[in-house]
């Protein structure tokens, strides 16, 4: 009998593992398939790759996800794989030329070829995102209470669009009407 209450323990403890609701984004299993699919030019080659490596290194990453780096993630709001805090990346603008988009905790750091700084901070008590430029600071945009809609500061105008088609139409109609007025 105590067998019979073991084994139904160990399947309610692994059933409970699997069915939480802590999903995450795992991180960890999809930088592995990022890599597996990107690792060379011949897709053949990486599909080959794959089926060997996957059983091994995608259970292992998988497990790990699961296990610990997705609880860290629901738990902290971070998961560590997926943080790239500090990294710097080299950016092609617009213009053709290269900037530097360093990551930070709470936002990124643009340095522009010519030297130039600008931030663009994330403030997580007012749910916004601010751009400072020559310690200029103006907010962007902020996240309405019920996270149906964003808010936009327009040169002291307030505009709110929803999260939907619509609010893209509307937001697309703004910009197209401040485009036609600044000719």
């Amino acid at each position: 009998m105590k067998k019979l209450n073991l084994k139904v323990v160990a399947l309610l403890l692994a059933g409970s593992l699997l069915s939480s609701s802590c999903i995450g984004s795992f991180s960890l299993f999809n930088k592995y398939a990022h890599w597996q699919r990107n690792m060379s030019g011949n897709k053949y080659l990486n599909a080959i790759v794959g089926f060997v490596l996957m059983p091994i290194v995608g259970t292992i990453t998988l497990l790990v996800d699961s296990l610990v780096l997705n609880s860290v993630e629901f738990w902290s709001g971070n998961n560590p794989v997926s943080a790239n805090i500090g990294k710097t990346k080299m950016v092609t603008g617009e213009d053709g030329r290269l900037y530097a988009v360093k990551t930070l905790k709470d936002g990124y750091e643009i340095t522009a070829p010519d030297g130039q700084i600008t931030l663009f901070t994330y403030n997580a008590e007012t749910n916004g995102w601010s751009v400072s430029k020559n310690g200029v600071s103006t907010e962007i945009f902020r996240f309405s209470d019920d996270g149906k809609s964003i808010v936009v500061d327009d040169n002291g105008k307030k505009h709110e669009f929803s999260l939907n088609e619509q609010g893209v139409k509307d937001a697309e109609q703004m910009a197209t009407a401040r485009f036609y007025a600044a000719r």
